[in-house]
C-alpha cells in the first residue's frame, strides 16, 4: 500500500480516481496515467476514420454525422489517443444497444432472416462494395468499446454526458 502523502500515491491518482483506505498497489498501478492503448489500435483506428470521413462526406453529407454511432465513432477517435475512459465510457453506453441490435440484423440477414430490417442498406448493390465495407464498423464498433473500457475502465459520468449530448444533437437533427 502507498503512503497517502507520497508522490507515488499522487502520481496513481494523477487527479483521476478516488482512492480508499483498502486499495492495494497493483489495484493503484493498474489505474495510473499511461500507454494502456497499442498504438497500432490507435494508429489502425485513425487510419480507418481518415477513409471513412472523407468517403461518407462525399456519399451521405455532413449530416451523417450526427447520427449516434457516427458521433461515437468520432469521439471514440479522441478517447483511444488521449486514453479518456470518460469519452470511451459515453460511447459505450450511448451505442452498444444500438449497435449490439445492427450486428444481431445484419447476421439474420446473412442466413436470409431479417430481425428489424436496420442493415438491409448492406444488402443493396446500388451502393459500392467499399461503401458497404465501410459501414461494417458498426459491427466492430460494440467489440471495440467493450475493450476499450475493460482497458480503461468505465466513467460513472458516461450515461449523464451521454444523455445530455443526445439533448444538443437531437433537435441540431431535426432542424437540419
Amino acid at each position: 500500500m502507498l503512503p497517502r502523502g507520497s508522490i507515488e500515491y499522487k502520481l496513481a491518482c494523477a487527479g483521476r480516481h478516488r482512492m480508499s483506505d483498502d486499495m492495494t498497489d497493483a489495484s493503484i498501478a493498474s489505474q495510473q496515467v499511461g500507454n494502456r492503448l497499442r498504438l497500432w489500435l490507435k494508429l489502425t483506428y485513425t487510419a480507418f476514420m481518415a477513409v471513412l470521413v472523407p468517403v461518407y462526406w462525399r456519399y451521405y453529407g455532413p449530416t451523417n454525422f450526427l447520427y449516434f454511432c457516427d458521433v461515437a465513432l468520432i469521439v471514440t477517435l479522441i478517447g483511444i489517443w488521449i486514453e479518456s475512459r470518460f469519452l470511451v465510457s459515453m460511447c459505450a453506453v450511448g451505442t452498444l444497444a444500438s449497435q449490439a441490435l445492427w450486428v444481431a440484423d445484419f447476421l439474420a440477414s446473412l442466413v436470409g432472416l431479417s430481425l428489424i430490417g436496420i442493415t438491409n442498406y448492406m444488402f443493396n448493390y446500388e451502393n459500392s462494395l467499399f461503401l458497404r465495407g465501410l459501414s461494417l464498423y458498426h459491427g466492430l464498433l460494440p467489440f471495440l468499446l467493450v475493450y476499450l473500457v475493460s482497458a480503461l475502465g468505465y466513467d460513472r459520468r458516461a450515461l449523464p454526458a451521454w444523455t445530455l449530448l443526445a439533448w444538443v444533437v437531437l433537435p441540431v437533427c431535426f432542424f437540419t
